[in-house]
């Protein structure tokens, strides 16, 4: 199989373990009583709230950046950094299947991330 087979291979079996993910926290999350118990008990339970809520949304943020490479696969611009718009390494595409910068650009990323944070 070829790299952007082995890739899209890898990408869509990430994005149903993802989804199962997602749905078998939804089922445990929902069969928490929310309500019952008291102060210590509820406290209890918004903080499992809270870590419900984090955990979703770093699956979400998996699933857009899967369905984004997913996208570039179909339409041609996979495997290309987005900042130095040269091929990304093959060795990264297969580690990071998703990733949308080579090693040069997420170093120029971060470079500009820090200089701009202060």
């Amino acid at each position: 199989m070829d790299l952007l087979g082995t890739c899209k291979t890898k990408l869509l079996k990430m994005k149903a373990d993802l989804l199962n993910r997602a749905r078998q926290a939804a089922n445990d999350f929902n069969q928490i009583d929310k309500a019952a118990g008291d102060e210590i008990d509820q406290s209890a339970a918004h903080q499992e709230e809270h870590a419900f809520l984090v955990n979703q949304t770093r699956i979400k943020t998996q699933l857009m950046e899967i369905e984004f490479a997913l996208a570039r696969i179909e339409n041609g611009t996979y495997g290309v950094c987005e900042v130095t718009e040269e091929k990304i390494e093959t060795e990264r595409l297969l580690a990071i299947p998703w990733t949308r910068l080579s090693i040069e650009g997420a170093e120029m990323q971060e470079t500009a991330q820090k200089k701009y944070a202060y």
